[in-house]
């Protein structure tokens, strides 16, 4: 999402805030399984990805943003590990709620 017309969306997932966002329905589940899989994993359900397809992702779609979310997931356990921050350039607000906030 890129542009003026979607700032405010972008803040409000860059804040972990999918009420806000905008998003449909079926996007908004698609995120919030996303999430699970970012911050644990092993808490993904049967029901949760059979709620996925219910709304219309196929399981095609489901198992792509399971590979992007491990992904994200790795990258920010590594950049971790080697203590790289992003320049502030990136964060000229600070670092996003969504980061920052216990789930």
């Amino acid at each position: 999402m890129q542009g003026e017309a979607f700032e405010g969306a972008a803040e409000a997932l860059r804040n972990g805030d999918l009420d806000a966002a905008g998003l449909t329905p079926q996007e908004h589940l698609l995120l919030e399984y996303v999430g699970t899989i970012a911050r644990a994993a092993y808490r993904v359900t049967d029901e949760q990805v059979q709620a996925l397809r219910e709304v219309g992702w196929t399981d095609e779609q489901i198992a792509e943003a399971a590979y992007v979310a491990a992904l994200f997931s790795m990258f920010v356990r590594l950049a971790d590990t080697f203590d790289i921050e992003p320049p502030a350039v990136y964060e000229p607000n600070g670092i996003p709620a969504a980061v920052t906030r216990d789930s």
